[in-house]
């Protein structure tokens, strides 16, 4: 045993084994890095950006979809007759519906409208507590206003 430590102890590797040791290093602590350590480069990044905003922004415009559609005064019908299509039916109706189009848009945002379909089908109508007759509340249409130029 001893005297593997002496030869380990005064062993000196070459310049050329060095070099190639550091190259085999800095190899294999990108592969590892890549594949299990969860780096990325930036073009990937990006992407994984891009499309979490995205899906932060399909997800408030099915909320304040959610809520434009419950407080319709046609609510019950128009549940009625969503929950009556089938689950790829529906997205149309929310789109045709325009409570999925927002703030002066021509074209609904993108993703909401499969999102306000789904949280609308397992919807339900809020029941009065009993002896109150409350009716549900009046929402006023907001006129267009065109911008003078």
């Amino acid at each position: 045993m001893s005297d593997f430590r002496e030869k380990f102890s005064n062993y000196r590797a070459s310049k050329k084994t060095m070099v190639w040791s550091w190259v085999a290093v800095a190899a294999l602590t990108m592969i590892i890095g890549f594949t299990w350590g969860g780096w990325v480069t930036g073009g990937s990044a990006a992407d994984r950006a891009e499309t979490a905003a995205d899906e932060a922004v399909a997800s408030l415009a099915a909320d304040i979809c959610y809520n434009r559609f419950m407080s319709d005064p046609q609510v019950a019908t128009n549940l009625k007759a969503l929950k009556d299509e089938s689950s790829y039916a529906r997205k149309g109706l929310v789109e045709d519906g325009g409570w999925v189009t927002l703030g002066g848009r021509e074209k609904p945002i993108s993703g909401a409208a499969n999102l306000c379909a789904s949280k609308l089908a397992e919807a339900e109508l809020p029941v009065p507590a009993a002896g109150t007759e409350t009716p549900m509340a009046e929402v006023t249409a907001v006129p267009k206003t065109t911008m003078a130029n």
